[in-house]
């Protein structure tokens, strides 16, 4: 073979593997090696999927930040289904392909539990936020921490972020927050799809936020005997910190342990976990939380003494939603209940609807009021 066939072979090939225009760059969440899903500079996205034997392909979008879907892909002549879409809004978001009716994850993409399942996920990024960014400041670690639940028989495992400097001073003590996932997710989202433990880094690296421990512990914690006995989710939950968790972490971490320096908060359906826990155990804790969910606190805590109790001892109640949010109108309401009642609390409100973008925000606002 000549040099000048070579040439021109090795042309063919690399014109038939090459990316498409460099305006477009791969996401950060894909799998290592892999050029789709693409985000191109105006957040527009581009997905591609190889499946030659398909008759159709379609994006599923599990998170409103994407668009309604389902979306149709359109099939080139290698057999490559390709679809692009946007712009979208900033964040991490949710999604699945359609083919040929049958949900499947992106093989391009990392998965995160989401939905009850694994599922891929795509970030988008943000010009003009970098709050939740890997920078170069000092790190705290997250642990796995495992232990056996006495009230549940089985073993459970928290993850628990430590502030940077935890291991060098031995004497220091920090106080906690204990912060809860949503529906269908579990102890991992808050720092693979939340990004929590880079929020608190940078935070506490510029001075904004105390050093703090974070415990975010799986917010299912029913058992066969709780479901026969019609015990709920939120009840069971509340069981297992009030009587296990804060024990277990207050033993095994170096924490301050009282209520003083102990805050608890969640997204939606952990923000309803975190509120009627907080409430119900005002011995417990001073700084109670709800984002995207929660708000319903008036009848979560029984009896207008009770609530008066509750709320009298609290340094902080703090409320967050997404403008765009379905909950938003409600969650409003609520808020406009309480002034009235001279109930004191923070409201917060962003753009954005039920999403990890959302929470995000949610959480390096309320951050920086804890413990202060």
């Amino acid at each position: 073979m000549t040099l000048r066939v070579l040439a021109a072979a090795l042309t063919i090939v690399l014109a038939a593997t090459c990316w498409p225009a460099q305006d477009a760059l791969p996401a950060s969440t894909n799998v290592p090696g892999t050029d789709y899903p693409r985000i191109h500079p105006d957040r527009r996205v581009s997905f591609r999927l190889k499946a030659p034997a398909a008759t159709s392909v379609k994006l599923q979008t599990l998170s409103d930040g994407l668009g309604k879907g389902p979306i149709d892909f359109k099939r080139d002549e290698a057999g490559n289904w390709n679809l692009t879409i946007g712009p979208v809004r900033p964040g991490f978001h949710y999604y699945a392909f359609l083919v040929d009716g049958v949900q499947v994850n992106d093989p391009a993409s990392e998965t995160f539990f989401g939905w009850g399942r694994e599922s891929s996920g795509i970030e988008v990024p943000a010009k003009d936020l970098d709050f939740y960014d890997l920078k170069d400041v000092p790190h705290g670690d997250v642990h796995i921490h495992a232990y056996r639940s006495g009230s549940l028989g089985t073993f459970r495992s928290a993850y628990v972020y430590t502030p940077p400097g935890y291991d060098a001073n031995r004497s220091k003590r920090y106080p906690v927050l204990y912060l809860q996932h949503g529906a269908g997710e579990s102890e991992r989202a808050w720092t693979k799809q939340g990004k929590a433990n880079l929020i608190l880094d940078n935070l506490i690296a510029a001075g904004k936020a105390k050093p703090m421990i974070l415990v975010m512990e799986n917010g299912y914690a029913t058992s066969v005997r709780d479901n026969r006995a019609g015990i709920s989710i939120r009840e069971a939950f509340d069981k297992l910190v009030s009587q296990e968790l804060i024990w277990n972490i207050d033993s095994s971490y170096r924490t301050l342990a009282d209520k003083d320096n102990r805050a608890i908060a969640g997204l939606s359906m952990g923000g309803g976990e975190a509120i009627y826990t907080g409430l119900k155990h005002a011995d417990l804790f001073s700084w109670v939380a709800g984002m995207s969910g929660g708000t319903q606190l008036l009848d979560l805590v029984p009896g207008e003494a009770g609530r008066a109790v509750a709320l009298r001892f609290l340094k902080l109640l703090w409320l967050g939603y997404g403008t765009e949010d379905g909950g938003y109108p409600a969650a409003v309401k609520v808020h406009r209940d309480l002034e009235p009642k001279h109930v004191p609390h923070v409201w917060f409100e962003t753009s954005g609807s039920h999403e990890w973008q959302v929470w995000r925000k949610c959480l390096y606002e309320l951050a920086q009021r804890l413990f202060r």
